[in-house]
């Protein structure tokens, strides 16, 4: 372990307690979406001492900070840059968690443990600001709202935070917190598809009313509809490769209002999720032939609604091992592992690596003594996240930026 590495560890441990009492206070005071203002207030008193240029969104409540690194002679524009990003919304759920410091909303929760991830970035503001003067390029960190469906990295990377340095980032980095996931304090991720696309199927089926005595009579949808939901999970192992799966899950299903009268449409949403760019296009395709081909066979009309939402997190090979390598030079061996298998859940900040080479790791906040297995998973009411791993998120991010800018300098 080099002295700067040993230091950084240090600082982080000894900024803890500071940094665990910004989560506690973003943990009882949660907001939903796009718009963020007391989060926002919080995040710039943190970094108002810290000589960051502050840049605020337009379209939602984001903060952008960069940092200009001091040993380098290279204008701005032509420095290298890296980016972190810390979510920061909550989730529209009432708090069962039990922790002494629990939302005071009384209707939204810190629930997926944003809160951790803005505490972390914070604290690595100020570990970063502190170094200024050895480093040899920028760092830009995205303080972002709305990822809990709201797509709020897409928002800043349209509002130009990829760009904030002068020039696009040369590498960004994520983290996220887990309640129920391997070990408390272990890092995680894998190369190439990390998290699946994420899609979403909304689907009517359009009929002729009749008596339930005389289907013969009508254009009965719900029949049709019901053939549809089937088809689709057929679809996805006859027309998709297994080992590139494609799941599709039903979630709303629809139809009359009695059971003897056959109504005139069936309604049904259902998400799709994929972890391959060629499956995710594929889909979108294959998935309204076959339910306008249903339709036909019965002589009914349908209308299709297929809504892109996330693209597949995709990590590049060698920002990961490099992930994994400063894990391993801040905390010693055994402290990563490499993921078997991608998540079926999505998550935005695959809009920043479709632009840029990248790596989204995760880090275990299971509370010590708990079984994985038995621990509430991120979004339950009643998640908890150990704030011991706070210390170590502010470090990787720390050490990932300075360690990478070391690395683009010397290329």
């Amino acid at each position: 372990m080099s002295t700067a590495t040993t230091t950084i560890l240090q600082d982080a441990h000894e900024l803890a307690p500071e940094i665990t009492n910004l989560r506690h206070a973003l943990h009882r005071d949660p907001e939903v979406g796009l718009q963020l203002p007391r989060t926002q207030e919080k995040v710039l008193q943190w970094l108002e001492p810290l000589g960051y240029e502050i840049s605020l969104g337009q379209d939602l409540t984001s903060v952008t900070a960069v940092l200009s690194g001091g040993a380098s002679n290279a204008p701005a524009g032509e420095r290298p840059a890296v980016l972190l990003r810390g979510d920061m919304d909550g989730l529209p759920l009432t708090e069962k968690s039990g922790v002494e410091f629990a939302s005071q909303t009384g209707d939204t929760m810190h629930a997926c443990g944003h809160d951790l991830h803005t505490a972390m970035l914070a604290g690595a503001a100020t570990l970063l600001a502190e170094r200024r003067e050895s480093l040899p390029g920028d760092v830009v960190l995205m303080f972002q709202p709305g990822e809990e469906g709201w797509d709020g990295a897409s928002h800043m990377v349209r509002e130009g935070v990829l760009e904030a340095s002068g020039k696009k980032v040369d590498a960004a980095f994520g983290l996220h917190v887990m309640s129920a996931m391997g070990s408390t304090g272990v890092f995680t991720a894998k190369p190439g598809a990390m998290m699946s696309a994420s899609d979403g199927l909304f689907v009517t089926v359009r009929g002729a009313g009749g008596h339930g005595s005389a289907p013969f009579a009508a254009k009965d949808p719900v029949t049709a509809a019901a053939e549809m939901v089937t088809a689709l999970q057929v679809m996805v192992t006859r027309q998709f490769d297994i080992f590139d799966p494609v799941v599709v899950s039903v979630g709303v299903l629809r139809a009359g209002t009695v059971r003897n009268i056959i109504p005139e449409t069936a309604y049904f949403e259902a998400t799709i999720r994929s972890f391959s760019p060629a499956a995710h296009e594929k889909l979108q395709a294959a998935v309204p032939t076959l339910l306008q081909g249903i339709a036909r066979a019965h002589g009914l009309e349908v209308e299709v609604q297929y809504r892109t939402e996330y693209p597949t997190t995709i990590n590049t090979e060698a920002e990961t091992r490099f992930a994994a390598d400063a894990v391993h030079e801040l905390f010693g061996t055994g402290s990563f592992t490499t993921m078997a298998s991608p998540l079926a859940g999505s998550e935005d900040f695959s809009r920043v690596l479709n632009e840029v080479p990248g790596a989204f790791v995760f880090l275990s906040a299971l509370t010590p003594g708990v079984d994985a297995a038995a621990a509430d998973y991120n979004h339950s009411p009643y998640a908890r996240f150990d704030d011991s791993v706070l210390g170590r998120g502010t470090a990787l991010y720390t050490q990932l930026a300075t360690a990478k800018l070391a690395s683009l300098a010397t290329r």
